[in-house]
């Protein structure tokens, strides 16, 4: 074997190597972890800050990383093929295509790639900077290659519906894909931080039917007793009729009032010891609602209708409950109007939200129609049932207990079983 065929071989053994690398390259980068890379970068690493920059103009790194691969791998089988005509004349085109073929496919190929793609993160790191040097070198081949391609197809500009698609949908492999409770957890806190740009107050909100309201014509003596036989530290004050709310009471604001000698009549004037009450539409979404409450150091919120008239309460405990669970206290009863049976089923108040339903028995049925039990069944059924009515949707069966005139009380719930 002469001289020259050997330094063939040497150089078709080097251009392995390279599309080895060019191929391995493009499957690290492009797997590596934007957020563990970026993470890396502001405690400093170089590498990951080159992995960033790379992976910041990817148009351009994937057009490199082609070119480079393609280049090495035409060279490599033309010097192959040289040297197989060298040694076996016209029928070493067909051996030289062959050998080439199954070198390429191997060794330049499946192995990087697989290599890459399982330790993606290791191996974006010690090529990002000879990968970046190459990104310049090539840079005016690239840039008359990207000008081609767009002229060929438009890019695709991604907008915050497609972004926070993708978010979520990481969200929920990353819970998936674990048996850890805490980090299923973690998984559902993130999935509801993103929830807050769809969820309105209305559907979070204690409805007005439930709220516990101080009459600002009661006496001090009765509204002190209301106050302190109450689990809450708020409560809206009204005067006249219930949608006439003047003010919030803090029954800290009533405590610091009560100076009158002991067995003594209480002369505190309830009117002026509240709070200026504050109106959100029951519209509002809980991202701005939270961000309201930040802003104006409130935790307690009158909801209101388009017509103003009182619908229910929202607090700031409402919302983060939306996002870490139920946040119980001492005086909190466990998801009041809801009361489970011997028989399996439950017996649910009307006014129940869906939301602490599903989120009580880890159902699913739709709150879009509808924010409570009672509103779903009269948005199902189009009437508004009499007692003893049953009904069957959403793989749920309901039947109506009680009903007080256009109101439906108390209703029965229980889940089909499934075949």
């Amino acid at each position: 074997m002469s001289l020259g065929v050997v330094l063939l071989c040497l150089s078709i053994l080097v251009l392995l190597i390279g599309s080895a690398f060019f191929s391995s390259s493009e499957t690290g980068l492009t797997a590596a972890s934007e957020a563990r890379m970026r993470a890396l970068s502001r405690r400093g690493d170089k590498n990951a800050k080159a992995v960033e920059d790379l992976l910041g103009q990817k148009d351009k790194l994937i057009s490199t990383l082609l070119i480079g691969n393609n280049l090495v791998n035409v060279v490599g089988t033309s010097l192959a093929t040289s040297a197989a005509i060298t040694l076996f004349a016209e029928g070493g085109v067909v051996l030289a295509s062959i050998a080439m073929t199954i070198l390429l496919v191997i060794f330049a190929e499946v192995l990087p790639k697989t290599y890459a793609f399982n330790h993606a993160d290791r191996l974006a790191l010690k090529v990002a900077k000879p990968v970046r040097i190459i990104v310049i070198l090539l840079t005016p081949l690239t840039w008359s290659l990207d000008h081609i391609v767009r002229l060929i197809i438009k890019p695709n500009v991604e907008d915050d519906d497609t972004r926070e698609e993708e978010l979520r949908g990481m969200i929920e492999l990353h819970g998936a894909n674990t048996l850890d409770a805490e980090t299923k957890e973690q998984s559902a806190m993130l999935s509801s931080v993103l929830d807050l740009g769809e969820v309105t107050v209305e559907e979070v909100m204690m409805h007005r039917a439930s709220v516990e309201m101080i009459n600002a014509d009661n006496t001090p003596d009765d509204i002190f007793k209301a106050v302190m036989s109450s689990p809450y530290t708020r409560h809206p004050v009204y005067s006249g009729k219930p949608d006439n709310i003047v003010g919030v009471l803090h029954v800290k604001a009533m405590l610091r009032n009560l100076d009158q000698p002991q067995g003594e009549a209480m002369t505190f004037n309830v009117l002026d010891i509240a709070a200026e009450p504050y109106f959100v539409p029951e519209t509002t979404l809980l991202i701005d609602q939270l961000q309201a409450f930040r802003k104006r150091r409130e935790h307690f919120a009158i909801v209101v209708d388009e017509y103003g008239d009182f619908r229910g309460i929202v607090t700031l405990e409402d919302i983060l409950e939306e996002i870490v669970g139920d946040i119980d206290d001492e005086h909190d009863v466990t998801l009041s109007g809801l009361r489970h049976q011997s028989d399996g089923s439950y017996i649910a108040d009307g006014h129940l939200t869906i939301r602490d339903l599903n989120r009580a028995l880890n159902w699913d049925l739709p709150d879009d129609d509808a924010t409570t039990i009672a509103g779903l069944v009269i948005a199902e059924t189009r009437i508004i049932p009499q007692a003893g009515q049953e009904f069957r949707f959403h793989g749920t069966r309901f039947r109506v207990l009680r009903r007080t005139k256009n109101k439906l009380d108390r209703i029965r719930v229980w889940r089909e079983p499934t075949l």
